[in-house]
């Protein structure tokens, strides 16, 4: 549970993160550079696991080795796209800039509808527990207003009948939604 937490947290923080690399690295820093410099910047988990990375670059480990065990550590989407351009770019010398830039924006907008599906669902749970409530709560108020009404419903064959179809549809509806 925590892992998949703190993996949360760290996906959260990448439009951050290739937003840094991206301005670091416009600003003529080596890609080992922005990422000790991001490291620093940045609140953890993504502090700190940048941190590692660099670590791991100051002891001699290449730059594909180390974002790839950051990738191991950390497994999604995001990130592997994140590191195969760090990657790519790396090998091939060229400028990562504009692709960071790029990366940046596409980030940030899985985010925002990361966050929209979020309050979506959240809406339909709510709807999930409001929904039996009321009916629970609609059939003890009409008990409460005409006393014993409740018992006459369930003297007969017809109203158990009756209330056991309404628990059974109330639970389909809970587990639909």
């Amino acid at each position: 549970w925590q892992r998949a937490k703190r993996i949360e947290a760290f996906i959260s923080q990448l439009p951050d993160v290739a937003r840094l690399l991206a301005n670091a690295t416009a600003a003529g820093l080596a890609l080992r550079t922005a990422l000790a410099m991001a490291a620093e910047e940045l609140e953890n988990p993504a502090g700190e696991e940048l941190s590692n990375v660099a670590d791991q670059l100051a002891l001699g480990r290449s730059i594909d080795e180390a974002l790839d065990e950051l990738s191991r550590r950390l497994p999604s989407r995001e990130l592997v796209v994140l590191v195969t351009t760090l990657v790519l770019s790396n090998k091939a010398g060229g400028t990562v800039v504009g692709s960071l830039r790029n990366l940046t924006v596409t980030l940030e907008e899985r985010k925002e509808t990361r966050r929209e599906v979020r309050t979506m669902l959240s809406e339909v749970n709510a709807t999930a527990f409001t929904v039996p409530a009321l009916g629970l709560g609609s059939l003890l108020l009409v008990n409460a207003q005409n006393d014993g009404a409740l018992h006459r419903v369930t003297g007969s064959g017809l109203g158990q009948f009756l209330i056991l179809l309404s628990l059974g549809l109330y639970t389909v509806g809970f587990f639909v939604i």
